[in-house]
């Protein structure tokens, strides 16, 4: 594991606390270097054991690129408080962060199936039940990539604590502000049939918000 030197006491060297962080945020940004300038994009993922899924377009040339074994690095990060100390300068968040390198290995077209899958179904679970199946023109059409997980390849960082006391007396209000996302209401597509049910995939989302 890289070794975290800014705030090391933030930093979290257990694989179940990496996979903890990963699971819990279904997007991050995957960036390289093309032609000698940097290159980012955010990107819906999933972890698969010690894998992370990622797929896009087979037109993509950035992509193309990592596929073809260019290094990369998914970073990961999610806010989960608004730290309000009694000074600017004190104040801070909580968040959770992850860092993952290496080369991302192309999934051959039979495996691709399930790694879409395993990507849908992370995002809504049971989803993938529900729907029919890839046609070989989608699958054509997309590249799947996988960014394996191995030792020394990551970091994960958390910040989970109250804004510290201060050194001189104040009498300012300082605590934390909680941070969540929450699902809403499911809005059906304009040419959905009225009265055509919610899937239970889709009600399952808003009860576990």
């Amino acid at each position: 594991m890289d070794k975290i030197r800014r705030y090391p006491d933030r930093a979290r060297t257990e694989r179940a606390q990496l996979d903890a962080v990963l699971d819990a945020a279904p997007m991050g940004t995957l960036a390289t270097v093309v032609d000698g300038l940097p290159w980012a994009v955010p990107m819906l993922y999933a972890r698969d054991g010690d894998r992370i899924l990622l797929h896009g377009s087979t037109g993509a040339g950035a992509l193309r690129q990592v596929a073809a074994g260019a290094p990369a690095v998914l970073c990961v990060a999610m806010l989960d408080g608004i730290v309000v100390a009694d000074t600017l300068f004190d104040s801070s968040a909580n968040y959770r962060s992850a860092v993952v390198r290496g080369n991302l290995v192309t999934l051959d077209r039979d495996e691709s199936a399930g790694a879409l899958d395993a990507l849908s179904d992370v995002l809504i679970p049971g989803r993938s039940g529900e729907v029919r199946g890839h046609r070989r023109k989608e699958l054509a059409a997309t590249l799947a990539l996988a960014l394996p997980i191995t030792p020394g390849q990551w970091t994960v960082k958390v910040r989970d604590a109250p804004p510290g006391e201060p050194a001189e007396a104040s009498s300012a209000w300082a605590g934390v502000v909680p941070v969540r996302s929450v699902a809403g209401a499911p809005v059906p597509a304009p040419w959905v049939a009225t009265g055509t049910p919610v899937p239970a995939s889709v009600s399952r989302l808003t009860r576990t918000a």
